[in-house]
């Protein structure tokens, strides 16, 4: 099977069985999907949410949240991994968002890495989930369900992960496989554990592939 055939088959079962995939992060606008982001780095989707309904309470857009005192946002956040840098990567956001972007979320990618706080893939994060651009963001997730199924070959960083992926995948499905490809990782392809008996994608995986071959006949 070649990469492109591949590549059909896998596209094809998610789009059919999930056709409306979607981040799991609770957000109303584009600001707040980028302070859930922000947050999200090392921490689980739940417990963001967990955290964001007060934050928001306290502070609904970026200039409320630009005129904050580190320790109100601390206290905020706490519970969250990293609740120190983040407190700083989500003050200095709020204020670039202000002297720079006249408070709104830009939609690039390049102009939202400028914001503290905003590496390349959560940039393309929220790109791809706001304004549907075709930016692949390759968290944990993506960069071990993509190699294990064969997708990727031999990538060694995200961004290595991230040019084999886009260049396969149709640019109007790209901000789909990123959800897609997560949700397997989160629900189906596990890190420990990955839950082959339950997946639909064993006949083009290279991962199951492999562990059958080890297996004594």
């Amino acid at each position: 099977m070649t990469r492109e055939e591949k590549f059909r088959q896998i596209l094809a079962w998610f789009s059919e069985h999930q056709p409306h995939a979607e981040t799991e992060l609770i957000y109303d606008d584009p600001y707040q999907l980028l302070v859930a982001v922000i947050l999200s780095a090392q921490c689980t989707d739940k417990r963001v949410n967990m955290l964001t309904g007060e934050f928001f309470r306290h502070f609904p857009d970026p200039a409320s949240l630009a005129s904050a005192d580190h320790d109100t946002v601390f206290e905020l956040i706490r519970s969250c991994s990293y609740p120190n840098n983040k407190t700083k990567h989500l003050l200095g956001m709020a204020r670039k968002l202000l002297s720079d972007f006249g408070g709104k979320v830009p939609a690039a990618v390049e102009a939202l890495q400028t914001l503290p706080g905003v590496g390349r893939k959560t940039a393309n994060v929220v790109a791809s989930v706001v304004w549907k651009l075709p930016a692949m963001a390759v968290d944990t997730h993506v960069f071990r369900v993509s190699a294990r199924l064969g997708l990727t070959v031999g990538a060694k960083t995200p961004r290595e992960a991230e040019n084999q992926l886009v260049r396969y995948i149709p640019p109007e499905k790209i901000h789909l496989a990123h959800h897609w490809l997560i949700l397997h990782g989160r629900y189906t392809c596990q890190a420990r554990k990955p839950k082959c008996d339950a997946c639909p994608l064993t006949g083009v995986c290279t991962y199951f592939g492999k562990q059958q071959k080890t297996i004594p006949s």
